[in-house]
């Protein structure tokens, strides 16, 4: 239900269909931004076997270089490692075991499996144990800086990419998502970029269609999934992303607030919602909102110089006052001394 109603991400295997039914050869690079997300390796094989040419930052960089981009860090005190209780030796079993008390007596337990540290990490650790969660440690907060590094490298990819596909975005949440920022980004700088803008509902109706062979579509469904991802290229692509994510996420949208201005006789055809903002299509001045913003910065600039300007004056006068004593020190000075002394 969730993915015929277009919650659900596209998983790398279909990805790799949408793509070889654009004809894109199986040589073609294919940076995989997020690995880690789709859940390892093994859910990235059926991708691999279309598309050998499947990267990601880790196999395009080694373990030092990924280093290389974080700051030399000093190294931290492993304070909540978890430590498992001492095990006793079989002497100290025997003599608890004579000193129990009088027979008949329970047999004594089987020894406790050791626990592994792998078994200690993550939420894992006080799932068991506590009720909430515990404050993260420093190594925690390491490693999610690290993380945003590496999504940051991923950004940086997914936009000067030759084509973009999203496997997920709009999730619903209001915040802006990786694929919705790359989307924006890639509008804004490079509006004629490849970004392919599809339609998970469709893309989960196509994909009902033909699931008991995937691997041999038949020739209907590749031209409706041509004529689909083509289409999420050209204006109908634009207009339908700014109707779905442009009132939860400006950034992933930002036309046409951020483009040039042209006059209106020129434009073909405006299109706006139903708060009344051009969806798509140029405006002949910036909207209400952009220059109340501008002109609260305006007010903020002005105060700004303004309390600069008093400094540099109260600076000058303090100048002054300095050199003036100087000088006065000086002449006194000059008055009192005697050449013949």
């Amino acid at each position: 239900m969730r993915r015929e109603n277009g919650s659900c991400p596209l998983m790398p295997e279909e990805v790799g269909l949408l793509l070889r039914a654009m004809a894109y050869p199986s040589q073609t690079i294919i940076y995989l931004a997020g690995s880690e997300t789709f859940g390892g390796q093994r859910l990235l094989i059926p991708l691999r076997a279309l598309f050998p040419n499947l990267v990601d930052r880790t196999t395009l960089c080694s373990e030092t270089e990924l280093l290389d981009l974080v700051s030399p860090e000093a190294p931290l005190l492993a304070d909540n490692i978890f430590r498992p209780a001492l095990q006793k030796s079989e002497q100290q079993v025997i003599d608890e075991w004579k000193k129990a008390g009088p027979r008949p007596r329970p047999l004594p337990p089987p020894p406790d499996r050791p626990i592994y540290q792998h078994e200690k990490e993550g939420w894992y650790a006080w799932i068991t144990e506590t009720d909430k969660e515990p404050d993260p440690s420093p190594m925690d907060l390491r490693k999610q800086a690290h993380r945003l590094i590496w999504d940051a490298l991923d950004y940086m990819v997914s936009v000067e990419a030759h084509a973009f596909i999203p496997g997920f975005n709009n999730d619903g949440s209001g915040w802006p998502d990786f694929s919705g920022l790359v989307i924006g980004q890639r509008l804004y700088e490079r509006a004629s970029s490849r970004t392919y803008r599809p339609d998970k509902k469709k893309i989960a109706t196509l994909f009902n269609i033909m699931r008991d062979d995937m691997y041999h579509p038949k020739r209907n469904w590749t031209l409706s999934v041509k004529e689909h991802l083509n289409r999420s290229l050209s204006e109908d692509g634009l207009i339908w992303q700014s109707l779905l994510s442009k009132p939860k996420s400006f950034l992933s949208h930002p036309l046409p607030e951020c483009s040039c201005r042209i006059p209106s006789v020129e434009i073909p055809k405006q299109i706006k919602g139903k708060d009344g903002r051009i969806l798509y299509g140029g405006e002949e001045q910036c909207p209400k909102w952009m220059h109340s913003a501008r002109a609260g910065g305006a007010i903020d600039n002005d105060k700004e110089s303004a309390e600069d300007n008093e400094d540099a004056v109260e600076q000058l006068e303090s100048d002054v006052t300095d050199v003036t004593s100087c000088l006065t020190s000086l002449i006194d000075h000059d008055e009192e001394w005697d050449p013949n002394d």
